[in-house]
């Protein structure tokens, strides 16, 4: 009996080994085997001002045998990003349903980078911090990049003026001027909402570096101008200028410009290191 037991046992292992080795020889799916995509979200910061539309790039790298398609009128996948509440991981709703990217595909073994701005599809104002992730549908299944992790901040508000409508009673735009650090720098950002007969809330523009060593000024025009003034650096400001009207707001420029304070003690400096003020030689029997 123990005989028998024994060479039933190594029938069976062997048997199992055998079919092991079998099944390890046939053929794998190709979708199981190679269908692979991967999807990543990179944002242009860590941290954004409220009302920012908060800039990414979406990378697709394709390693399928199919082609990944969106946006054109035969396509059947789709690409989004999901933003979430840090905390509670809740989900916001999307406020818009346009697309996330520009259409794009992208064959068998290749990749793409897309930009893409969280702002215009989620209301991200409220100063907290938030989780996104990328996720593209393609044959159905759901490929998800990593959660990337952003806040949003009210900065630290260091001026403002208040707009009225001559042609539209009851409505005003207020603008306030804040600053915040951006790759390790401190940057300007021009925040601007309205009140009154309205409560839109408008994009909020990021203005480039800023040298606090004086406050920056904004000047509103009866024409609907509105320019702001601030110092780049010691011999710079940077001047921009915006198009403020009851139903828009457009920036128009943004130009550096030498400061006039120190434009004339610049130059002076320029001529000495060019030579191009000379002593005055006086002859020897001259003493005047």
């Amino acid at each position: 009996m123990r005989f028998r037991e024994k060479k039933a046992k190594y029938t069976a292992r062997t048997l199992g080994a055998l079919a092991a080795c079998i099944l390890a020889t046939l053929p794998v799916p190709l979708s199981a085997a190679t269908s692979e995509i991967r999807v990543n979200l990179f944002l242009d910061g860590s941290d954004f001002v409220s009302g920012e539309r908060i800039r990414g790039v979406i990378d697709v790298a394709n390693s399928s045998p199919g082609k990944v398609s969106v946006g054109y009128s035969n396509s059947r996948d789709r690409l989004f990003v999901e933003v979430f509440r840090a905390g509670d991981m809740s989900q916001l709703t999307r406020t818009s349903r346009r697309q996330f990217v520009s259409r794009f595909s992208v064959d068998s073994g290749e990749g793409q980078k897309l930009e893409s701005f969280l702002g215009d599809h989620y209301d991200l104002r409220e100063t907290r911090r938030y989780l996104a992730k990328p996720v593209l549908v393609h044959d159905g299944y759901r490929f998800e990049g990593a959660l990337r992790a952003f806040d949003v901040v009210d900065g630290v508000k260091i001026g403002g003026a208040m707009q009225m409508f001559s042609n539209r009673p009851g409505l005003q735009r207020e603008f306030s001027l804040v600053y915040w650090s951006r790759n390790h720098s401190e940057h300007l950002f021009l925040r601007s909402h309205d009140t009154g007969t309205s409560s839109r809330t408008w994009e909020t523009r990021d203005l480039g570096a800023i040298l606090r060593i004086d406050a920056p000024t904004i000047s509103i025009l009866k024409t609907g101008e509105v320019v702001v003034l601030h110092r780049l650096n010691a011999d710079q400001l940077v001047r921009s200028e915006l198009w403020s009207l009851p139903d828009a707001l457009e920036f128009r420029m943004r130009e550096a410009i030498r400061d006039p304070e120190s434009a004339g003690t610049a130059r002076v400096r320029e001529m000495y290191r060019e030579g191009g003020v000379k002593p005055k030689v006086n002859p020897w029997w001259k003493f005047w």
